[in-house]
């Protein structure tokens, strides 16, 4: 007659069968719970780069800006030697003094006010680049084997809370930003429309 085993303590109880649906079970989960941590890798890789790019864009409408203010400086510095030069020589530039008008009327003043609006966002982006410590703690997984692979799903579980924070923020910082580029946009095209009028209504008489 066969001896009875001993039961081992550690061995699931149940009927066999159930045993292996239940460890697929557990398999499929923890590879869900990698493919979402790749996920969420992938969308804060993508989110990084977007960033930059709006710095980096942010950084060239600043120098397109810049120039469009020497230009209007050179501009108004020529108007003074031109009145200059009448006061000195008689030189009729009288068509110059429509600019001396146009710049105390409202519209000049307000595309030339400050440039607050339109700044890149010196502070940078308030992720977290490789922390993903901050996300959700406590029991994410209900145990049911209470092994390795639950230990690893709550960890994964814990990283895509993290990153999911990290990406709000990114979203937040990417609309904040667009959202100022595109002020400054406009206020450089006003600019342009500014720089023309003077340069057609005001420098080509005078030629």
């Amino acid at each position: 007659m066969e001896e009875d085993r001993e039961q081992d303590p550690d061995e699931p109880v149940g009927p066999p069968d159930v045993h292996m649906q239940l460890n697929a079970k557990t398999d499929e989960t923890l590879e869900s719970t990698r493919r979402m941590v790749a996920l969420c890798e992938e969308s804060k890789d993508a989110g990084i780069r977007t960033l930059v790019m709006l710095d980096e864009q942010g950084e060239q409408l600043e120098r397109i800006e810049e120039g469009m203010d020497q230009i209007n400086q050179d501009m108004r510095d020529a108007e003074k030697n031109l009145e200059g030069m009448e006061k000195c020589c008689g030189l009729c530039v009288l068509p110059w003094k429509r600019a001396k008008n146009f710049e105390k009327d409202s519209n000049y003043k307000d595309t030339w006010k400050g440039n607050e609006d339109g700044k890149i966002n010196t502070n940078g982006p308030r992720v977290i680049v490789g922390d993903n410590a901050a996300g959700m703690s406590g029991n994410l997984v209900t145990r049911i084997t209470n092994d390795a692979r639950e230990d690893e799903m709550e960890q994964n579980l814990g990283e895509v809370s993290g990153m999911i924070s990290n990406l709000r923020n990114m979203a937040v910082d990417m609309g904040n930003e667009l959202e100022s580029q595109n002020r400054q946009i406009d206020r450089i095209n006003q600019k342009v429309c500014v720089q023309m009028y003077i340069v057609i209504k005001i420098v080509v008489p005078v030629l």
